[in-house]
């Protein structure tokens, strides 16, 4: 029912509440899950509230729960919202380095945080790990490149990636 609740909290962008459920939870000594951790991030994602999120991606590194993917790209989501582009990338780091399996939805996060601060030149690496990662792009990834090419003045190599974009299998928005 916790979880429920949690989930219907981050769904409803109602961050203060999910936290009062977890709060609740620890209260009356009810076992923590990945999913409700991960939950109680995205609805703190949502709102760009980057301080919670990674307070709770540390208890959920103190507790049993394992740290995932989806708990770490709701954190660097939350940090790239917050405009936190250097936490974004020590937790992307952390991922790595903890070997967590990483997926288009944490690089894409990590490269639009780079993006968004001005981080250019990181963000075009990030898209560069995609690629050799071998790593399929998105809409997401290709509007981040696109996006960061336009910002540096290379609005020539912005309409090279929309060229690729368009002969890949993704969707144009």
């Amino acid at each position: 029912a916790c979880n429920a609740a949690i989930s219907a909290c981050e769904k409803g962008s109602q961050w203060e509440k999910a936290l009062q459920f977890l709060y609740v939870m620890a209260q009356k000594q009810v076992k923590v899950s990945a999913v409700t951790y991960s939950s109680a991030i995205s609805a703190c994602e949502k709102n760009g509230n980057w301080e919670d999120a990674l307070q709770l991606l540390r208890l959920m590194g103190q507790s049993n729960a394992e740290l995932d993917r989806i708990a770490f790209s709701a954190a660097i989501s939350a940090c790239e919202k917050g405009s936190e582009w250097k936490k974004a990338l020590e937790l992307f780091s952390v991922m790595v380095q903890g070997e967590t399996e990483l997926d288009i939805i944490s690089m894409n996060a990590v490269m639009s945080s780079c993006e968004k601060g001005g981080e250019w030149e990181k963000a075009l690496h990030f898209f560069n790990v995609i690629v050799w990662d071998e790593v399929e792009p998105d809409a997401i990834t290709f509007n981040a490149v696109i996006s960061t090419l336009e910002k540096r003045g290379e609005w020539e190599k912005a309409l090279q990636f929309f060229s690729v974009m368009a002969g890949c299998v993704v969707k144009l928005d």
